[in-house]
C-alpha cells in the first residue's frame, strides 16, 4: 500500500489533534499517518491564523495573538509542548542515563516549565508581530514545516531505544514515506507561503536539527519527545522568520498582496 491514503489522514489528524477523526477500536498506524503531518499541521496552523485575524479585528494584536496561540494548544492537546518541556528537563541532567529518566517522568520540573514559558511567549510575540493575512500565509507554513522537519530527523539520527515514539517512527517509516512527507510539506508551504517556502524549509530543519543534535549527545538518541521540542524549535523559527519578513517588507507572501 502506498505512503498516502485516507486511513492515514484520519490517522494523522487522530494522532495529532483532538479531532475524534478516527474511533477508539482503530488503530492508528504509524507509517500511514506520517506523510499526513505537513497537511495536519498546516490546518492547525490555518486555525491559529484564522482565530489570530479575528481576533485582530475585536483587540490589539498581542492579545489576539494569545488567544490564537491558546487556541492551537488546546487543538493539539500540548501535544508537542509536553515534548518540549521533558525535553528540557532531561536536559538539564547530569548524565544521559538520569536524561533518560526524566523523559520517562510523567511530570515537569522547572527546566520543563521555563521552556514552555518561553516557547508560548515567543509564539506570541512573533504571531502578535504580522497582520491578519500574512497570519494566513505564515502561520499554516510553521505549523507544517516544523511537524515535518521533526520526521525527518528520523532520516539521519538514532532512536534513543527500542520502546517510546520515537522508536515506533523508527520502525515503521521508511524512505518512501520520507519523500511523501516532505512532498507534501512542500506543497502545502508553497500554497501558504509562495517563495518563502524553500528558505522556511531550510530553517525549520536546521532548527529541529539542533535539538536532534543535542539529544543525540545527552539522551543517546531521538525519542517521542525530542521530536516535539524540535517541532517547537522549528515552528518558532519560522514564525519569526515571517516576522523578519513582514517588518523588511520583503515580498514573496502571497496572501497580504
Amino acid at each position: 500500500m502506498g505512503p498516502l491514503t485516507l486511513s492515514g489522514l484520519r490517522g494523522a489528524i487522530a494522532f495529532l489533534t483532538r479531532v475524534p477523526a478516527a474511533s477508539a477500536d482503530d488503530a492508528v498506524e504509524v507509517a500511514s499517518a506520517v506523510p499526513w503531518f505537513p497537511l495536519v499541521g498546516g490546518l492547525v496552523g490555518l486555525i491559529v491564523a484564522s482565530v489570530y485575524a479575528a481576533g485582530r479585528q475585536l483587540v490589539a494584536p498581542l492579545p489576539a495573538a494569545a488567544v490564537a496561540v491558546a487556541a492551537g494548544v488546546l487543538v493539539t492537546g500540548a501535544f508537542h509542548e509536553d515534548g518540549l518541556a521533558d525535553t528540557a528537563d532531561a536536559f538539564g541532567a547530569w548524565d544521559a542515563d538520569g536524561a533518560r529518566r526524566i523523559l520517562k517522568d510523567p511530570t515537569h520540573g522547572t527546566f520543563g516549565v521555563c521552556a514552555l514559558v518561553i516557547s508560548l511567549i515567543a509564539r506570541v510575540f512573533a504571531l502578535s508581530a504580522v497582520g491578519g493575512w500574512a497570519a494566513l500565509a505564515i502561520v499554516p507554513a510553521a505549523h507544517a514545516l516544523a511537524r515535518t522537519s521533526a520526521i525527518l530527523l528520523l532520516g539521519i539520527g538514532p532512536v534513543a531505544s527500542d520502546e517510546g515514539l520515537g522508536a515506533a517512527y523508527a520502525a515503521s517509516v521508511r524512505s518512501a514515506h520520507f519523500v511523501a512527507v516532505a512532498s507534501v510539506a512542500l506543497a502545502v508551504s508553497v500554497l501558504a507561503a509562495g517563495l518563502w517556502a524553500g528558505p522556511a524549509f531550510a530553517l525549520a530543519f536546521a532548527s529541529a536539527y539542533v535539538i536532534g543534535s543535542v539529544g543525540a549527545r545527552r539522551v543517546g538518541g531521538l525519542t517521542g519527545d525530542i521530536l516535539g521540542a524540535a517541532e517547537q524549535l522549528a515552528e518558532i523559527a519560522v514564525l519569526y522568520l515571517g516576522a523578519l519578513i513582514v517588518a523588511q517588507g520583503w515580498p514573496g507572501l502571497p496572501w497580504w498582496r
